[in-house]
Formats: C-alpha cells, structure tokens, sequence
C-alpha cells in the first residue's frame, strides 16, 4: 500500500483509508464483531487512516475503533492515524461553534478512542459562516497548544467551503466528496490545496455505492440506511447520499463506468477507487466496508498500475454528459 503525507499533520498515511459512518449506524446493522472484522482486515492489507465521527452511532464508532485500537500491538499502534469529526451533535449555528463545546466533544472523544491527544479533529460540515470565524480557528489552536489534539482539519460540502478553509494558515486537511460522480473538486481544489501543503481527504469515493456497478433500479436498501431515508436530504445534505445524483440517472451512468472499469481488467468499485487514488493531491481515499470482503477488495486499489490520462478523459466526459448540468453548481 503506497504511503502519503497528509498535508500539514506531516503523518504518512495510506493512500486508502476507511471510513468507519458505516460501523456507526445509518447502513444498516453491523455488529461489532463484523465491525472489528472490518478494521482487522483493513488495517492487514495495509490501511493506516481510519476516518470517524462523534455522531456516528452517537459514539459508536468511535468506541469501537479505540478499543481495536488499544488491542493493538505498540508498533502497530504508532503507525495508525485516526481521524474523528466533531460540530454535528448541536443545532448548525455559529454560536454552538464555541470554545465550550469544542472542549466538551474532543474529551469525549478522547474517551471514546482511549486516547489522550487525538490524531486529527475535523469540524463535521459546518455552515459556511464557521469558516469564516477568526474565533473559532483560535479555539482550535488552542486545543493544539494544550495537547487535546495533535492537529485540526475541516469536513465540507462546497468547493467555496473548501477554499476558504485551505486559506487558513494551521488547517491541516480537507475532507471532500470526490469521485468519478462529483468531478467538481478535481479542478477546483486539489491544485490549491496542493500548492498551500494541505491534504486532501476524498470521501464518499464510491457514490455510496453506485459506482460498484452492482446496483438496479429496483435495489432497496433498509429503512436505517441514509441511501434510504436522506435520497431526497430529508436528513442531512442530499449531496452525502449518492453524490447528490439522482439514483435512477446513477445506476445508468454506473452501467457506463463498469464498462470502462472492464477494459482495464478492474472490477468498478476497485476502478473507482484506484484512480482517485491516482489523481495529484489527493491523500487518502475513505471508502466504507461493511465486511472483510469489501475491506480487502477496497484495499486493493491502492496497488493498482496507473490507468492514465485517457481513462480520466472517459469519466470526465462521462460526468459532463450525465451529471454536469444537474450537480456541478451546486456543491
């Protein structure tokens, strides 16, 4: 598994993480031995960025990663970096933004991921006025200077979010949608943050599934799964659910990538991932896995030989003719 610096945290990660929303909660029930199976597997085929939140499963992930964490021998150990996100647990206004509650969230955490300095905190897809807030990057120094957290990045929805937070001198990472789906970041983004040193975190990478290729038309997924009940952001940003495409429109569009995936000899998903991975900038790729099989096929993609310029030209002509129009000014 190639290894990367992640932007100005200066840890060296793998370029394929995991995203741990889905040993929370909101993709259906995995149990915890599932979910230690998952991390056991992942961290085997050579993952060493484990992304979470204090909302998913209101700690459960969380709780579960620090005690495999822990479990871990001290060698291991020191060559993992956790990422956590807080901001999500209070109503979305700048006044919750605060000092306090930065405090009282990151001791949870720690609790949580039985840690005394946490890796990597990143604020969970605030409005767009937090970024804006002298204040409240102040009170994240703070928590870097008093050894709470080694260092602080930001999760967002827009490439404007983004940009505005890469401007900031301390922000050490960005946490973006970027995939096959949502090309927007790829121009826009990666080439400022990689001038300014920062990194670049590409998450929900696989549309939330569609670009595995194995969805229909008819596919259902539980009534606990957000690819149900957030398909038109009744819940949160309708973005974070399939890439803020529509799904009839995806699992047309992922019938087209699954071919172009083919004439490279990859399965879809893997494809997806792999060339992500591939593209200047970015850091680390976060895909979720609900089971070993889909850790160690996601893990795969961090090895594969370059798939060149002419298969980034298909996606890009295939996101502008199915997707520009409808997503790309939106986020």
């Amino acid at each position: 598994m190639e290894q990367r610096t992640l932007g100005r945290t200066g840890r060296t990660v793998s370029v394929i993480g995991l995203g741990t929303w889905q040993l929370g909660a909101d993709w259906g029930d995995v149990s915890e031995a599932e979910a230690t199976a998952v991390l056991d597997a992942s961290h085997s085929a050579g993952v060493t960025f484990f992304d979470t939140a204090d909302v998913y499963g209101d700690g459960r992930s969380e709780t579960i990663i620090g005690a495999w964490r822990a479990a871990l021998p001290d060698a291991d150990r020191a060559g993992v970096t956790v990422a956590t996100k807080m901001g999500r647990r209070q109503d979305q206004t700048l006044e919750n933004y605060s000092a306090a509650n930065f405090r009282a969230w990151n001791d949870r955490s720690r609790a949580n991921l039985r840690m005394d300095t946490l890796d990597l905190v990143q604020l969970h897809c605030p409005p767009t006025d937090v970024y804006q807030s002298d204040t409240i990057f102040d009170a994240l120094d703070a928590l870097v200077d008093d050894g709470s957290i080694d260092a602080y990045g930001v999760s967002v929805e827009t490439v404007e979010q983004a940009l505005i937070a890469i401007a900031r001198p301390h922000v050490a990472s960005v946490q973006i949608i970027l995939n096959a789906f949502r090309l927007k970041p790829l121009d826009e983004v990666l080439p400022v943050a990689m001038d300014a040193g920062v990194g670049i975190i590409a998450r929900v990478p696989l549309a939330s599934g569609l670009l595995s290729g194995r969805y229909r038309h008819d596919t259902a997924f539980a009534a606990d799964d957000h690819r149900t009940y957030n398909r038109t952001g009744g819940a949160f940003d309708v973005g974070e659910t399939f890439s803020g495409v529509d799904f009839d429109d995806g699992v047309e569009a992922a019938r087209e990538f699954s071919v172009l995936a083919e004439a490279a000899g990859l399965a879809p998903a893997t494809a997806a991932l792999a060339w992500l991975a591939q593209l200047p900038g970015v850091s680390s790729v976060i895909p979720g896995a609900r089971n070993v099989a889909q850790a160690e096929g996601n893990a795969a993609a961090g090895s594969v030989p370059a798939l060149g310029d002419a298969f980034t030209a298909s996606v890009r002509e295939l996101y502008d003719r199915r997707f520009r129009a409808a997503i790309h000014a939106r986020w």
